[in-house]
């Protein structure tokens, strides 16, 4: 009988990675060839109707006057452009503060969302849906008409910063809350044999790796907080949209200001925006090496001869 050996395992070829693609089958159906090229023809029409759109809006700008360079020229000098940034320092440090305080605050209430307690879940589940229900608007105007009546009256900043703060909190608290969900339990189940408590667990296991899985949501929520600042106007708050009625009321210039206000605008939130899709990229890259597994080594068969004796014969390939 002749010995058969066992060559040796080669390890496997690593595949090529292919390059990564954000899949939202978890949202909808991935479209087919028919439905790609219909979104293709869908893309390319809205784009040849908001290029008209622009075309007929400058053209109708041109027939009124609004693009005499006369009418442009205040916005060539330094002085215009530095009233305008003063409001952006504004729009910056009111949305910062909003944002630190409806964090925290979102933090709080995520953890209550999860939170074995029934009534606690309760309680946190009540605020954000009363919080994600009313208006930002009607929030604010209580408090520039409603809080006075009573005796409180907010600093201009904190009559603007409550509100959306309120409002917020409770958006941070789904992201999340989200994020903690999206986490195996086996973080939590692990955190908790090693001897943690589950505050412990929590805090230093389970949180800082959800509050990393959304930063980009977080971010992306950053600019609309950003966007609901221009609300200051109405509490003549010195933010940027309030700066750019100032200014078009004192040049007579209604049309130029707000184009200058909209570039700032543009910039600061497409700056945001671009750094969100960056931190999603990298947040996809990031993924773990495929193991190589090890080469065997050869096995020499051992053929037995019954023949009283004991003798072996071993053959090697």
């Amino acid at each position: 009988m002749t010995a058969q050996l066992i060559p040796d395992r080669p390890a496997p070829a690593r595949p090529r990675r292919p390059k990564r693609q954000y899949g939202a089958s978890f949202i909808y159906d991935v479209p087919g060839p028919r439905g790609r090229r219909n979104i293709l023809i869908g893309s390319i029409v809205s784009v040849v109707v908001f290029a008209l759109i622009v075309g007929l809006g400058l053209w109708q700008f041109a027939a009124h006057g609004q693009l005499a360079p006369e009418r442009w020229a205040p916005f060539t000098e330094w002085a215009i452009w530095q009233y305008l940034l003063i409001g952006l320092l504004g729009t910056l440090e009111a949305a910062a503060i909003v944002a630190v305080l409806g964090a925290a605050l979102g933090t709080l209430l995520a953890l209550g969302r999860v939170s074995q307690v029934r009534w606690v879940r309760f309680v946190c589940g009540l605020y954000i849906e009363i919080a994600r229900t009313v208006p930002v608007l009607l929030v604010i105007y209580l408090m520039l008409f409603g809080l006075p009546q009573i005796g409180i009256n907010l600093p201009t900043l904190w009559k603007l910063v409550v509100p959306l703060t309120i409002a917020n909190a409770a958006v941070f608290a789904e992201i999340i809350r989200a994020g903690i969900l999206s986490l195996p339990r086996g973080q939590r189940e692990a955190a908790l044999s090693l001897g943690m408590r589950p505050v412990q667990a929590m805090t230093y296991v389970v949180l800082p790796q959800a509050v990393r899985n959304v930063t980009p949501s977080l971010v992306t929520q950053f600019v609309s907080l950003l966007k609901d600042t221009s609300l200051g106007y109405i509490v003549a708050f010195t933010e940027l949209l309030y700066r750019g009625q100032v200014l078009a009321s004192y040049l007579h210039l209604l049309i130029p200001t707000y184009v200058a206000v909209t570039v700032i605008y543009l910039i600061v939130n497409g700056s945001l925006s671009a750094f969100a899709s960056r931190l999603q990229r990298g947040s996809r890259r990031r993924t773990s090496p495929q193991p190589v597994l090890p080469t065997l080594p050869a096995v020499v068969a051992v053929e037995h001869i019954d023949d009283g004796t004991d003798s072996t014969k071993a053959d090697h390939v």
